[in-house]
Order: structure tokens, then C-alpha cells, then sequence
């Protein structure tokens, strides 16, 4: 008779501890391009992007014709000629790298001024996203634009419109 009360009691706990957990998509993407500023500093950061990767390329032109020009004139040069033509060329390779390095490297121009523009972007949409999951109490909401993992999701469980109409856009 104890074993079957502890069952029943065991039960009852398992029962109410295990409640409907709510959860909702939202597509980032949709969302995204659905903002008018995201748009903006996405362009903004290409035409950055392709100012800075032409003043890269610039660099290693230089420095493909000064090795081009050497092969052409090494049977002419000196020892110390050839050696102050090579170190040019080095250096201007150095240039180049150094320069594609500071826009371009993980702590790069081109990495602080995507976190600049995009951060502000990112955290109202984070904060929107949160306001709904704690008016509508989800504990989870999946991007199904970035999980591979979801399958299907039913529209039904989809907030991309309602996180749009809370940050003022219309979808």
C-alpha cells in the first residue's frame, strides 16, 4: 500500500512539473530585411568594404610590377641593386598584408564598424523578441533561418510579423 501511495504521489509531482512549455520561430532573415536601417548599414558597410579591398589591391599591384620589373632587369642589376629591388618588393607585399590585416582581420576596421552599425539593429530586435516571449510566456524561440535542425515549423508558432509591428514596421 506504501508503494502504491509513493507511485500516486510520484505520479501527481511528474504530472504537474511537467507542463506545456511554450515555444515560437521567429525567421531573422524576414525580419532583417523587413528594416529599412539593417538595409542601409549593410550597404554602407559593402561600399567600405570595396573601398578598402581596392586600396588592398592597389598595394599588391604594386608590388606585382615592381616583381615583374625585377625578373625584366635582375641580369642587369648588382648584388646590392637586386638585394635593395627585393627588399622593396618585400615590403610593399608587407604593405599590403599589414593593410588587408587591419580592415580586414578579426579585430579589424571592417569587424568594429559591422559591430557598430549592426549591434543597435541586433539588441532592439533581441529586446522586442524577449517582450513578446514574456507577454506570451515562450520559454524557447528558435530562428529558423539559422537552425538547420528545424525541419518544419508551423506558421501557426511564427512571431517575425509580430516582432516587426512591435519595432513599427509594417510586413
Amino acid at each position: 500500500m506504501k508503494k502504491l501511495i509513493i507511485c500516486v504521489i510520484c505520479a501527481i509531482c511528474g504530472l504537474s512539473s511537467a507542463s506545456a512549455q511554450k515555444f515560437a520561430l521567429v525567421d531573422m532573415e524576414y525580419i532583417l530585411k523587413n528594416i529599412p536601417a539593417y538595409e542601409r548599414a549593410n550597404e554602407q558597410l559593402n561600399q567600405t568594404s570595396k573601398q578598402w579591398q581596392a586600396e588592398v589591391d592597389a598595394l599588391t599591384t604594386e608590388a606585382q610590377t615592381l616583381y615583374k620589373n625585377y625578373q625584366n632587369e635582375v641580369v642587369f642589376l648588382s648584388k646590392e641593386q637586386k638585394k635593395a629591388k627585393q627588399d622593396a618588393i618585400v615590403e610593399k607585399e608587407k604593405q599590403a598584408a599589414d593593410l588587408k590585416k587591419k580592415y580586414f582581420g578579426p579585430e579589424g576596421e571592417l569587424y568594429k564598424k559591422r559591430n557598430a552599425l549592426m549591434s543597435p539593429i541586433q539588441d532592439e530586435i533581441y529586446n522586442a523578441i524577449k517582450d513578446i516571449s514574456d507577454t506570451r510566456g515562450y520559454q524557447l524561440v528558435l530562428d529558423r533561418a539559422s537552425d538547420t535542425g528545424i525541419i518544419f515549423g508551423s506558421p501557426k508558432i511564427d512571431i517575425s510579423s509580430e516582432v516587426l509591428s512591435k519595432l513599427g514596421y509594417s510586413n
